[in-house]
């Protein structure tokens, strides 16, 4: 079975965070803030009017993205990840797609992103996609928050 991309469903909280803790804690420290907001998706993503889809392998979350309102039309793509297994299966493509069409459905100007340098597969798909780095970088809560980068939707 190919692997599709779906909106968040109730139920969905226990893989989004665990799909994620897994990428962060492989190459960084999981930080305060990452518990936090994965620890209360409702809280920090969805209430506010944010976005998450999963990406899914048969019945199994592979994979997950979330889109975070900011306060100047743009929206932040955050929390994502696939899982080892799922990697090479376009389902990371196919998430940072799924949140560039939600963006846009969202009225949104424009895609933010923090990340870090030592993601390069990750980086190649943001590039790909149409990211550019920010001319102005603007300070961040992570500390592994290295690379900022925008996609303006037109």
């Amino acid at each position: 079975m190919p692997v599709v991309v779906r909106a968040f469903q109730a139920g969905d909280e226990a893989a989004f965070r665990d799909i994620n803790l897994e990428w962060i804690d492989r190459f960084f420290v999981v930080e305060a803030k990452d518990r936090e907001v994965l620890g209360n998706p409702h809280k920090y993503i969805l209430d506010p009017g944010g976005a998450i889809f999963l990406a899914i392998d048969g019945d199994t979350p592979v994979g997950a993205v979330a889109l975070m309102l900011m306060d100047d039309g743009s929206v932040e793509l955050a929390k994502m990840g696939v899982r080892p297994q799922a990697q090479g299966k376009g389902a990371g493509r196919m998430l940072v797609a799924a949140a560039i069409e939600g963006a846009r459905a969202m009225g949104m100007k424009r895609v933010y992103i923090e990340t870090n340098s030592v993601l390069g597969a990750a980086l190649k798909l943001y590039h790909d996609a149409g990211f550019r780095p920010l001319a102005n970088p603007i300070p961040s809560p992570y500390a592994r928050a290295d690379v900022q980068l925008e996609l303006m939707l037109g």
